[in-house]
């Protein structure tokens, strides 16, 4: 077997849609809510294949204006995502989504595709768009799941600071799964890429590092930076008899 990448023809990705169709079957056998996953499968396929064509024109890009321009979108639907579970509260939580994920995303993206990897140009598309795509999602995450813990909490009549400790703590849960995890039930999407691509093992391993701490340092600076900023834009119900600090 050579060293490159098979090429998947489109029958045999036809094929990889069989699992899909059982849990849409299940489903619809028991009456739960299959057109939410049919509309999130459909979804899935057509952002990727337009994605696809997409990057394919953005890594042949010379423009460090584009690639900033694309940044900056993304930057802005990933704060907007983020705050899914913050139903009414979200349009006056933008602001600090928006500085949370900036801070903890974006100077986490400058210090690893500047400091550690010495791109050249620094706006080098095939390593600056992916690797963003990667700290954004994880930063969105940690605060979606830090303001549904908080909200929670305080809900529950909680003081803000042990709501704090709470969320911060739930924010965290899935990247410190991860992080057990990896090597020894799951091999992360960039390092299976770059093996299935003929890349030696021993440098995947050494770029995956690299990513695990770049995204673990992403979702928890910016969830904490998010809860210190969000703290008088949401309702507090219970009122600490001791005075907070931030």
């Amino acid at each position: 077997m050579n060293n490159t990448i098979q090429i998947i023809p489109l029958t045999k990705l036809a094929l990889s849609f069989l699992p899909v169709l059982v849990v849409i079957v299940i489903l619809y056998k028991w009456r739960m809510e299959y057109r939410n996953a049919l509309y999130a499968i459909s979804r899935m396929l057509v952002q990727l294949l337009l994605i696809g064509y997409f990057l394919a024109y953005l890594f042949r890009s010379e423009s460090w204006l584009l690639i900033s321009l694309v940044l900056a979108v993304m930057l802005i639907a990933s704060s907007l995502i983020a705050l899914r579970t913050a139903g009414k509260k979200k349009n006056r939580l933008f602001t600090q989504a928006l500085i949370s994920i900036a801070l903890g995303g974006g100077l986490t993206l400058i210090w690893v595709t500047q400091g550690v990897l010495e791109l050249s140009p620094w706006y080098y598309p095939r390593f600056m768009i992916p690797l963003a795509g990667m700290i954004f999602a994880n930063a969105l995450n940690s605060i979606s799941l830090a303001v549904e813990r908080l909200e929670s909490e305080l809900d529950r009549g909680i003081a803000f600071l042990e709501a704090r400790k709470i969320a911060f703590r739930a924010s965290l849960i899935p990247i410190t799964n991860s992080l057990f995890a990896v090597g020894l039930v799951s091999l992360p999407g960039m390092m299976t890429g770059q093996i299935l691509s003929g890349v030696s093992p021993l440098i995947a391993v050494r770029y995956q590092i690299m990513v695990m701490t770049m995204v673990f340092g992403a979702a928890g600076i910016s969830a904490a930076v998010f809860l210190i900023l969000a703290k008088n834009k949401i309702t507090i119900h219970h009122i600490p008899s001791t005075p907070e600090k931030w």
